[in-house]
């Protein structure tokens, strides 16, 4: 069955000084502040584009290693994903880092590599992002 999720932005004002909301609306979990210059400078409280796309990115790659180290019988006791997303103004997002830090009982370091190399590139955010760079790193805790 597919699913839609949805979002909504509300924008006043020019790029540079102006601001919106982007509301999450699928989930309800709540409203949050954007801007120009929370994307091109300093957060100062607010999100961006980019921090939407490392949220998604990460959990969906989470959601993806776990799938597939249970579906090899090495199920995770814990993942810890952190994404970063480089944004360039003037050129746009540059690329995407992932690194991830796993417990997984039964599986050596190379297995675990294996296993995240093998998310990264079937995630269906990662897929999404086809046309920009995504590097990672993986370890065991």
């Amino acid at each position: 069955m597919a699913t839609t999720r949805t979002a909504r932005t509300t924008w006043e004002g020019n790029l540079t000084e102006g601001k919106g909301v982007v509301a999450m609306l699928s989930s309800g979990i709540g409203e949050y502040p954007v801007s120009w210059p929370s994307r091109a400078e300093q957060a100062n409280g607010k999100t961006s584009p980019e921090e939407l796309i490392a949220a998604a990115h990460s959990s969906c790659f989470s959601m993806a290693l776990s799938h597939g180290l249970t579906g090899a019988g090495t199920p995770p006791t814990t993942l810890t994903t952190q994404a970063e997303v480089t944004f360039q103004p003037g050129t746009g997002i540059t690329g995407i880092h992932l690194s991830v830090v796993g417990t997984v009982p039964g599986l050596d370091e190379a297995g675990f590599v294996k296993a995240a190399e093998d998310a990264k590139a079937n995630c269906p955010v990662s897929q999404a992002l086809t046309g920009t760079t995504i590097t990672l790193s993986a370890s065991l805790a």
